[in-house]
């Protein structure tokens, strides 16, 4: 939704928002932060026209509030305000949801859906692909451990501005959300042969070192996916697609 405190000058005030705003890093993040409710005050694009073209044909749900909140730029002027111009020439900010509301979202039992965990993930883009995930598949939230932050505009823009459809926060093992602990390990039991609770916290360990000692001690069950011998592993986003579509079969997940 349109911010009402939207400045007749964009560029001042994006400007005077940058810092603490949060990127929106081409046409499909703007498209789905709008969906899902984000607060933007302000959005550029290099060509108004075609952008409202590529909404009407892609995203007439949101067609209305981008001509409303988009701004011409000329293509000089845009590429100093993003760190790595996007291919559809748009960019945006937006609001982080507070900490608070995500917080309350994590820790409410019961819950519908699990919350993933990436504990001490290393790979912005990683995280980003995962964060899209969850979206997709209506879980209640992502929580990274360790330095990774979560909103870096690099797991933003892998997300597909996808963050406002989820709770995502950074917080210590232990101060994880309630709920069973299921942590995906080579030697756990074969995810096949078991139902994941719709409560479940569902913990995958760093893309180079796996499951910490803390997340590990504070795993309930430890869960394998079927892999040949002769592979050693899988992408952290497949392993997280994996076993969410496991959930969504077993589980209550949305249809």
């Amino acid at each position: 939704m349109k911010d009402p405190s939207r400045s007749t000058d964009p560029l001042s005030l994006w400007h005077r928002l940058a810092d603490a705003s949060v990127l929106l890093d081409g046409f499909h993040a703007l498209k789905h932060a709008l969906r899902f409710e984000a607060r933007v005050p302000v959005a550029v694009t290099t060509d108004r026209a075609a952008t409202l073209t590529l909404a009407g044909e892609l995203a007439p749900d949101v067609r209305e509030s981008l001509d409303a909140l988009l701004t011409e730029v000329p293509e000089a002027t845009y590429r100093a305000l993003v760190p790595r111009p996007h291919p559809t020439g748009v960019a945006a900010l937006a609001v982080r949801p507070s900490r608070e509301a995500a917080l309350e979202t994590l820790r409410r039992i019961p819950r519908a859906a699990p919350v993933v965990v990436l504990d001490n993930p290393r790979n912005l883009g990683n995280a980003g692909a995962v964060i899209r995930l969850a979206a997709g598949f209506g879980v209640t939230g992502v929580v990274t451990t360790g330095t990774l932050d979560p909103w870096h505009p690099t797991v933003v823009r892998g997300g597909a501005g996808l963050h406002f459809a989820t709770a995502v926060e950074r917080l210590p093992v232990t101060e994880l959300p309630p709920g069973p602990v299921f942590a995906l390990d080579p030697e756990g039991d074969d995810i096949r042969g078991l139902k994941l609770p719709d409560d479940a916290v569902l913990a995958f360990g760093s893309e180079r070192t796996g499951l910490s000692a803390d997340l590990r001690a504070r795993t309930d069950h430890l869960v394998s996916l079927p892999m040949r011998p002769q592979v050693s592993s899988y992408n952290l986003a497949t392993s997280v697609a994996m076993t969410l579509y496991h959930w969504s079969i077993t589980g209550s997940a949305p249809d």
